[in-house]
């Protein structure tokens, strides 16, 4: 890219952070440096895509200090394993769960994944083996899609499918975490799986009672 037109996205960014020093955070200075002042507290840690279409503060409302947020390709969770790699999904659990104590935790999916997807794709590049040894996390969801809906599905069903199916099983990924199994059982830690429609902005939430996802708004009735 030349060199201008590199300093003009840069002026944009610089921009952009300009208004937010004069406008969202003047308005809200007491409560940025209150955070600063006390420590981070959040009582969440949201799981979510690197989709640079879902925002989980945006989507929710929250404001700064409420989420503490882990992204990643397909909002995945790979197994706990006791080992000494490099692995920043399960060192932000860690985090979260041991260190700031949450006692929510909210793996969110959403419509049209790129993850997803790639599941489908006959082919990929062989240079990219970090995307896809990490894409294997997704395999059994696609098998459990197939298998309700058949291969022979409309590749659209089974897509959608897939996705609300990943969700669940990085639920079951994620109590594989000894810490966060104890807790669970104690139930002094509660986990919910979201679905995210980028399509209408809705959240459709896990019901382990009923096996169904059913809008965020319906919960408790």
């Amino acid at each position: 890219m030349p060199l201008n037109q590199n300093i003009q996205r840069l002026k944009k960014f610089a921009e952009g952070n300009e208004t937010f020093q004069k406008t969202y955070f003047k308005k809200h200075e007491e409560h940025l440096l209150k955070l600063v002042k006390d420590g981070q507290n959040p009582r969440t840690l949201f799981v979510g895509c690197s989709d640079s279409r879902v925002i989980p503060d945006l989507i929710v409302q929250s404001t700064p200090g409420d989420l503490f947020v882990v992204r990643n390709v397909g909002n995945f969770v790979a197994p706990y394993k006791l080992d000494e790699d490099f692995h920043s999904t399960a060192a932000g659990i860690e985090y979260a769960v041991r260190v700031l104590e949450v006692s929510e935790i909210i793996i969110c999916g959403h419509s049209h994944c790129g993850a997803i997807e790639a599941l489908y794709k006959t082919s990929c590049d062989s240079s990219m083996i970090h995307t896809t040894k990490w894409l294997t996390l997704g395999e059994k969801a696609k098998s459990m899609a197939i298998l309700a809906l058949g291969e022979n599905a409309d590749k659209k069903d089974l897509l959608r499918a897939t996705e609300r199916l990943s969700i669940i099983t990085q639920i079951e990924n994620l109590l594989t975490y000894p810490y966060v199994k104890k807790l669970a059982d104690e139930e002094k830690l509660f986990i919910h799986g979201w679905y995210y429609d980028i399509e209408t902005g809705a959240i459709d939430y896990y019901d382990p009672d009923t096996y169904q996802f059913r809008p965020l708004n319906e919960v408790g009735e």
